[in-house]
């Protein structure tokens, strides 16, 4: 099949048998949230602890052919407490990736700003996920003028009268070797991020047991694709990222083993491609992967 049958695409089986149909360096953007360990039992099986990195690195490695060498992989993931501990698996894992031949660039966190309180008997409330940055290359596309923020009313006071020290670059007392020149902030009303997300959570779960809310992939999506890129989510869950990419006027592949989940994407991505014709070029399908066509009698 060329790329034109493969993109705008929800593909049902196994992301490491249904990538096998897509040439090397065919995306400029992977963003996913796998199963984490001992959770989505009854969706995705649960995989144990111990075993989860075992499980993941066969499809890094078809991720990492799959993306381009200016691409990046955003992987959103958690550590889970056992016996009374964080398990070291998210770590383990990095590792292992880093063994494959990834780049481990950077590390976003998720803010959840519409948590709950509450506590457990050695720990309080988790609030905040970790979304790890992976590349192939130390060259990579980034684009980071898309992502910018207000810069704020502390502007005002701060800057309307500055010290000669605020004037030049005030080096830090600590030796670090950073500095900051206070005066660079004059009259700009658009400034860069940190890497941390303030996001609330989805609120309604489109039938599916982990939802992450659309703002999270939109942000790396403006931030790693320009228009017309494609962007990959093999576990594609209830179409999120398949759908901020459309929405954003990026091309998508979603994978999914869950047929009710592929079928629910499809449903979402192609409700979405009827209000905006012009933003893909074939409305998607729902597509049972050769291998899994192989699996079945």
């Amino acid at each position: 099949m060329t790329k034109k049958d493969l993109i705008n695409k929800i593909f049902l089986g196994d992301c490491e048998d249904v990538l096998k149909e897509f040439s090397d360096n065919s995306f400029d953007l992977i963003f996913t949230s796998p199963p984490y360990a001992d959770q989505r039992t009854k969706t995705y099986g649960g995989i144990k602890p111990d075993h989860y990195v075992e499980w993941f690195l066969p499809k890094t490695a078809e991720f990492k052919r799959v993306l381009k060498p200016t691409g990046t992989f955003i992987l959103n993931i958690k550590e889970r407490v056992v016996e009374g501990e964080r398990h070291t698996y998210v770590i383990d894992l990095i590792m292992k990736m880093r063994e494959q031949g990834w780049l481990w660039t950077e590390e976003y966190i998720w803010h959840k700003k519409n948590s709950y309180p509450g506590k457990w008997p050695n720990r309080f409330r988790d609030n905040w996920e970790r979304l790890i940055q992976f590349n192939k290359e130390k060259i990579f596309n980034m684009y980071q003028e898309e992502v910018m923020v207000p810069v704020g009313d502390w502007a005002k006071d701060r800057l309307a009268k500055l010290s000669e020290t605020d004037r030049v670059r005030d080096e830090s007392r600590a030796g670090s070797g950073f500095g900051k020149n206070v005066s660079n902030w004059i009259g700009r009303d658009m400034v860069y991020p940190t890497n941390v997300l303030h996001l609330a959570t989805e609120t309604g779960n489109k039938n599916h047991s982990a939802v992450f809310p659309s703002e999270l992939p939109n942000w790396f999506i403006k931030l790693f694709t320009k228009p017309g890129g494609v962007v990959l989510d093999p576990f594609v869950g209830s179409g999120t990222t398949a759908f901020s990419a459309l929405q954003l006027g990026r091309h998508f592949v979603g994978i999914d083993v869950n047929p009710e989940y592929a079928q629910l994407a499809n449903q979402r991505v192609f409700a979405k491609q009827i209000k905006l014709p012009g933003i893909a070029e074939k409305k998607a399908k729902y597509t049972v992967s050769k291998n899994e066509k192989k699996g079945k009698k």
